[in-house]
């Protein structure tokens, strides 16, 4: 083989190893650059503390929506679908979940808030979303958020929605430790 051949073999070597590690670090990359900006909708995973700043010049609107993951036999609504708040106000709504399957499982609510560049501005200072929500068979539960959005929220974000989508995260079981490990899992986590 000549030398500029081999030279490009090689080149090209190289730019398939670079393009499969550029394809292989996106995602994660994606993840920091969404965390940092609020883009995507995400929001934090972690409680914060009551704002001590309130403008009342102004009022936004929160919407609230549920979804429910096909594979999940719950029942999943909020109390009420708006609330108008001044931002740093905090405010308390409540969802309302019910296990319609016949045997305990474990639910896990995903929140995102749209426009997503609102996300960074919206601050849970308690949330179901925290914690899996364990329901044994047919049980109900008023599951709480307590939240502000933050008073830096720029001026032409007047509507916000939160959605939850919740899903299940029992745990697969065998049949033989099925029952003693979940009802413990049920009995042991606290619902908010």
């Amino acid at each position: 083989m000549e030398p500029q051949s081999r030279r490009s073999v090689i080149a090209l070597v190289f730019a398939a190893v670079a393009m499969f590690g550029f394809a292989f670090a996106l995602v994660p990359l994606y993840d920091v650059f969404c965390d940092l900006t609020g883009i995507n909708g995400k929001t934090a995973t972690t409680p914060t503390t009551a704002s001590d700043k309130i403008d009342r010049s102004r009022t936004v609107t929160v919407e609230f929506v549920a979804y429910i993951n096909p594979d999940v036999k719950w029942q999943f609504t909020p109390q009420v679908t708006q609330v108008d708040v001044h931002p740093g106000e905090t405010k308390i709504i409540k969802y309302d979940a019910k296990n319609l399957h016949h045997q305990a499982s474990i639910g896990q609510a995903v929140p995102s808030v749209t426009p997503g560049i609102a996300a960074q501005y919206f601050n849970k200072i308690e949330c179901f979303c925290f914690n899996h929500q364990p329901l044994a068979a047919g049980q109900q539960a008023e599951l709480p958020l307590v939240f502000y959005v933050d008073s830096d929220l720029p001026r032409d974000i007047k509507v916000l929605t939160l959605a939850y989508t919740l899903y299940d995260v029992t745990p697969d079981l065998t049949p033989l430790t099925q029952p003693d490990e979940l009802d413990n899992e049920v009995k042991n986590v606290e619902l908010l």
